[in-house]
């Protein structure tokens, strides 16, 4: 529900055939709710279900999902199917329904509501991912894909036994905690370590008689092979070695896209330069008008560190950490600021009060004397599960 400017709401459901872990607004990791730099690891390939069999005949069936939200006055409804037909099939079905005429349309004169019905097939191999959609209201055709150089991560890490069965590398064991050991010829004097993407789309309306083509490349580091990484969770069972220490390099994203038909480009430089502080900086840029913006942006993690007492000598699940107290980095919140060539400057503070999550924001126009502050923002979410 949102009460400014205007009173308005929604009300949505949702529901999926794969088991889901939901927690409660008190105790999910507070990371996995907001917005953040973060380093992913290597694609790989999408694993299909395990077979289930009854009686001799197969009884496993497809995972899907549904996906409805209906806007309160507008009378606006948004719904989604998803299905998973092959490990690396999805066919989605999305569709929107909205009663209100559009003022800057040809449909307004037609007296035609708004509504539209897109069809898309996604097939993702882990090195190649490729979408196909089609849209109804305007006929549009379009097709993107993602290449990934480099190799594939495996789904499952097998055991140091199987790794060498089937040629991979084992894995090592830091403090009880699993490890990925990084391969010889991955390791590089010098320079960042990681992998390239590159990706492009293509879309053509039959309604509007119009196309459109981009490409883009991309470039990220690899996760760390040492606490802390991306592999590696950075919880107390990982030991206090896991709290502390940079990576051996810092976790970097470079973006470069390029629409020629526009004639935009855009370049993004995103780096964490140390564990509670992330920059990036990007610049947009277009050869017809010469327009330009360059925009700088900041996170700044805070943190609360308080030791645990160890475990007791009869509790078997932490054998390696024995009688020592265990160091628990916990998250408070997160500070957010952006600065562009546009004079805007925005703030935003995420964080968790008791068992609800808080979002305020400010967003500020310093060259404008009679209006400097443009918007004030907050929200409050809470949510829970039986």
């Amino acid at each position: 529900m949102n009460a400014l400017p205007s009173l308005n709401g929604s009300v949505g459901y949702i529901f999926t055939s794969c088991n889901l872990d939901v927690k409660g607004s008190g105790d999910v990791r507070f990371k996995d709710m907001v917005d953040r730099f973060k380093v992913f690891d290597r694609p790989r390939r999408p694993e299909g279900k395990e077979e289930e069999w009854l009686a001799g005949d197969r009884v496993d069936t497809r995972d899907y999902l549904l996906y409805g939200r209906i806007y309160i006055p507008t009378g606006r409804l948004d719904a989604l199917y998803s299905t998973r037909i092959t490990p690396t099939l999805q066919g989605m079905v999305a569709a929107i329904s909205d009663p209100r005429l559009p003022l800057s349309s040809e449909k307004s004169r037609s007296h035609a509501p708004g509504s539209n019905i897109m069809f898309s097939l996604q097939h993702d191999t882990g090195k190649v991912c490729t979408e196909y959609t089609w849209s109804a209201e305007d006929g549009m055709w379009g097709v993107r894909s993602l290449y990934n150089f480099g190799r594939v991560g495996v789904p499952v890490e097998p055991s140091a036994e199987e790794g060498e069965k089937i040629g991979r590398a084992p894995l090592t064991r830091q403090n009880g905690v699993k490890v990925k050991r990084v391969d010889e010829e991955d390791a590089m004097e010098g320079g960042l370590r990681g992998r390239v993407s590159v990706g492009g789309e293509f879309y053509f309306s039959a309604k509007e008689k119009s196309a459109g083509v981009s490409t883009g490349i991309r470039f990220t580091t690899l996760p760390d092979a040492t606490p802390p990484s991306f592999q590696v969770p950075t919880s107390s069972t990982a030991g206090p070695s896991a709290l502390g220490g940079p990576p051996s390099q810092p976790p970097t994203t470079i973006t470069a896209l390029f629409n020629p038909m526009l004639g935009h480009i855009s370049g993004a430089y995103a780096a964490r330069v140390s564990r509670n502080l992330a920059l990036a900086s990007r610049f947009d840029f277009n050869v017809y008008s010469y327009e330009s913006e360059w925009s700088i942006g900041a996170e700044w993690w805070q943190r609360h560190s308080k030791v645990r007492p160890p475990p007791s000598p009869s509790d078997s699940s932490h054998p390696s950490l024995g009688s020592i107290s265990e160091l628990v980095d916990e998250v408070q919140g997160v500070v957010k600021a952006k600065v562009s060539t546009t004079t805007d400057v925005s703030l935003l503070w995420e964080g968790r009060l008791r068992n609800v999550l808080v979002s305020l924001g400010v967003v500020s126009n310093l060259s404008s004397r009679s209006k400097p502050i443009k918007s004030i923002g907050l929200e409050l979410s809470y949510f829970s599960s039986g």
